[in-house]
């Protein structure tokens, strides 16, 4: 069986068969099969897809008649018009008037795009989170919800007064905070033109004005980013995680510095599986200082041991 779309979702209507309401869509077929015995729970599903086959990435452009999808990342959020100066609806070529004066409506629509201030505003903020995003490596989804708190702030009129980098910096650092990304203050702060002072400012004041509740982080997720700068092996890596999951269930993460600890619990298991690591290289990793981690391994070891 050929499936051309997959979706696994909980369902509101249960199997017949096993009771499960994890179902699999199968557009190809038109039936809604059930993932846990085979049954076929439905068999007459629309393809709400184009009506036009295309078997190269070429050919699908080509014939499509649609533009990008929509996007916060785009400042016109995608639903742009465009002119062609050079041909018709039908792709034959204009004569020389007529592409003259479709080449004059195509400089006025674009001018008139920009006569805004919010548009000319969210034009370079989205540039700069498009730079910004490629240089940290970040996902779709959590450039998305950068530029969705970016366009809050702006509508509620924050940025009077204030730099376009420092926002667009304080949105994306907000973001991967939200979507549980391991990106440090500092490393946002080093692949923007503002500084680190200025940027965390602008952060707690999107937190405070688009009343933002954070998820509290935790150690385990800074871990595989701290291993993979020292380039310490992944058996140290699992066992530096099992050292955090017991202190978690001694409840002593707490109220703790997420990166002191995983530094904490990373140096620790690095000294038991004999990899030679000194304090100071693990906390500048970890984003850390040294007292920190003395202090973390401290209680760690304390939690441990009792």
């Amino acid at each position: 069986m050929v499936l051309t779309y997959l979706d696994w979702k909980v369902s509101v209507i249960n199997c017949p068969n096993c009771g499960s309401q994890k179902l699999i869509e199968d557009l190809e077929q038109g039936e809604e099969v059930c993932s846990r015995c085979g049954l076929v729970v439905k068999n007459e599903l629309l393809d709400q897809g184009p009506e036009w086959r295309a078997f190269t990435y070429s050919e699908k452009m080509d014939k499509r008649r649609t533009g990008l999808g929509y996007s916060y990342t785009l400042y016109d959020k995608g639903l742009y018009t465009q002119f062609r100066a050079d041909k018709d609806a039908k792709g034959k070529q204009l004569d020389n008037d007529t592409r003259i004066k479709m080449t004059r409506l195509k400089n006025f629509d674009n001018r008139s795009k920009m006569d805004e201030n919010q548009k000319r505003n969210l034009s370079i903020a989205m540039s700069e989170l498009d730079r910004m995003s490629v240089k940290l490596h970040i996902p779709n989804n959590v450039k998305e919800r950068a530029a969705f708190f970016y366009r809050k702030a702006l509508k509620l009129d924050l940025l009077r007064g204030r730099s376009i980098e420092g926002f667009v910096a304080a949105s994306l650092y907000a973001s991967c905070r939200y979507c549980s990304i391991p990106r440090p203050l500092q490393q946002i702060t080093e692949v923007s033109p503002r500084e680190h002072q200025e940027i965390a400012r602008t952060y707690r004041l999107m937190l405070r004005e688009l009343k933002i509740k954070m998820p509290v982080d935790d150690p385990f997720k800074f871990v595989p980013s701290i291993a993979s700068k020292l380039n310490i092996t992944h058996r140290t890596e699992r066992y530096a995680i099992d050292i955090l999951r017991e202190a978690d269930d001694h409840h002593g993460l707490v109220g703790k510095d997420p990166r002191g600890l995983a530094a904490a619990a990373l140096y620790k298991a690095c000294l038991e599986n004999k990899e030679r690591r000194i304090q100071k290289e693990i906390a500048e990793a970890a984003g850390t200082t040294e007292v920190t981690l003395r202090n973390r391994l401290k209680g760690i070891e304390k939690l441990i041991n009792n």
